[in-house]
């Protein structure tokens, strides 16, 4: 029979035990989890649902030595995959407290402590960007949703000016809005224009340079009021848009101006790195991630919205039972009503790091790309962009060569690179996004690299 309390079986005791051996192994483990951990938990999960209910501390035996070595040890420090950074040791604490607080972050009145964060950990993070004040912010899963919102609040603010209430009579009888999306643009802001009716593919491309950049010299006469979407760091080179010509071109025509800067946005965070960003805080809204270059646990991403009354009347919605205090309501700013806490990690990862910590963070991961650049480029390799952040390309000769060597290197395990394809080219993409990383690791992981690329 089951404990009542949490506290009586020591069962967050017994996971904090587990976790911590985990993490304190991840540096001796393969990056990658072998195929006999992955055929162990598939043989695991193929029984049937107990009819018993099971001791909770063997249900986390199980969680621990069955699923844990079938994890890919993203949280560890020779992880360059999908631009994923590790979770700060304050963070994954955080994240226990909040788990145990169980909090609902809706409002104020569910949980005081969760909206108090939230807000704070908002303003923190646009002061540290460098984004206009005020300035309306939201927690969402990632940049998806992120883009979602501030989108949401764009088609809001478009449609409003048109004598269009969306939010009462959806897209039916709107007057079109016509949407600009760089050529190298995010999989993901095509996705949320999906979501939100804009469509995925009546967008209007707009040409790019050989790193991603929206060609400020190609751009087509504007026709308004109309959305235009541009980014902070492609996702294969790092480049990032001309923002100060496109907030030109998007005021001659009363375009509405969206970044979706999922990591590059963090740029903005560092004195050296800022330059690469100029303009950005002249958008109309902007989306990032925290579980990207603030390394806080999966999952957190972040919508910013000039206009607060745009974010607002296209998120807020009352009912009887859900009372309002006067504070700022987190639910009235995003898609979700049932909200995790995100703003306690958020909160701790801030305190902790401060804003020069963030700026060394993120020039770091930078500095350790630089490294893996000039180690490929000094063997011979060809690598495909500027380096102008924390993502190298690189191709080794044709296509099957350049996926062998990275299924050499996965299979290895000493790091873990993905594939791409970058201008036509399949690529090997190396994301270098954790506070972990060392210069050893980089060394030891381009070693193994090489070692690919020569066998």
């Amino acid at each position: 029979m089951q404990s009542e309390t949490i506290a009586d079986d020591g069962l967050i005791l017994e996971a904090a035990r587990r976790a911590t051996r985990y993490v304190g192994a991840l540096d001796r483990r393969s990056v990658r989890p072998t195929p006999e951990a992955v055929a162990r938990l598939e043989a695991a999960l193929a029984a049937p649902l107990p009819e018993k209910g099971r001791d909770p501390a063997a249900v986390l035996a199980d969680l621990d030595e069955i699923a844990g070595p079938a994890t890919v040890a993203s949280a560890g420090r020779r992880y360059f995959g999908f631009v994923t950074g590790g979770a700060l040791p304050v963070t994954v604490g955080a994240s226990v407290l909040a788990a145990a607080w169980d909090q609902n972050a809706a409002s104020s009145t569910s949980s005081p402590a969760a909206s108090r964060l939230e807000e704070a950990a908002l303003r923190w993070l646009a002061e540290l960007l460098g984004l206009p004040r005020p300035v309306a912010g939201t927690l969402v899963t990632g940049a998806t949703l992120a883009n979602f919102s501030a989108l949401a609040a764009a088609r809001h603010a478009l449609l409003t000016r048109a004598g269009h209430d969306v939010e009462a009579d959806g897209l039916f009888g709107a007057p079109p809005i016509p949407v600009y999306v760089g050529a190298e643009a995010h999989v993901s802001l095509r996705k949320a224009l999906g979501l939100l009716g804009l469509g995925r593919d009546r967008v209007e491309l707009l040409a790019a340079d050989e790193q991603g950049r929206i060609r400020a010299d190609a751009l087509p006469r504007l026709v308004g009021p109309a959305l235009v979407c541009a980014q902070a760091g492609n996702v294969n080179s790092g480049a990032s848009d001309p923002f100060a010509a496109l907030r030109e071109w998007c005021d001659r025509a009363g375009a509405w101006l969206h970044v979706d800067g999922a990591f590059g946005l963090f740029a903005a965070a560092s004195p050296r790195l800022r330059a690469g960003v100029e303009g950005v805080e002249r958008a109309d809204s902007w989306a990032t991630d925290a579980h990207k270059w603030l390394n806080v646990p999966y999952d957190c991403g972040m919508a910013f919205v000039r206009d607060a009354s745009a974010l607002r009347g296209a998120m807020a919605i009352g009912a009887s039972y859900l009372p309002s205090d006067g504070t700022r309501q987190p639910s009235h700013y995003g898609p979700a009503l049932s909200r995790r806490a995100r703003g306690v990690e958020l909160y701790a990862a801030l305190q902790s790091l401060g804003r020069d910590g963030v700026a060394d963070l993120v020039e770091r991961c930078c500095r350790h790309a630089a490294r893996f650049a000039e180690g490929l480029r000094a063997a011979g390799h060809e690598v495909l962009n500027e380096v102008a952040l924390n993502q190298v390309v690189v191709g080794f000769g044709d296509r099957a060569e350049t996926q062998r060597v990275i299924s050499r290197v996965q299979e290895e395990g000493v790091c873990w690179v993905g594939p791409t394809v970058w201008r036509g080219r399949d690529a090997m993409r190396i994301s270098v996004s954790s506070w972990a990383t060392r210069d050893e690791d980089v060394e030891r992981s381009l070693d193994s690299i090489l070692r690919a690329a020569t066998r």
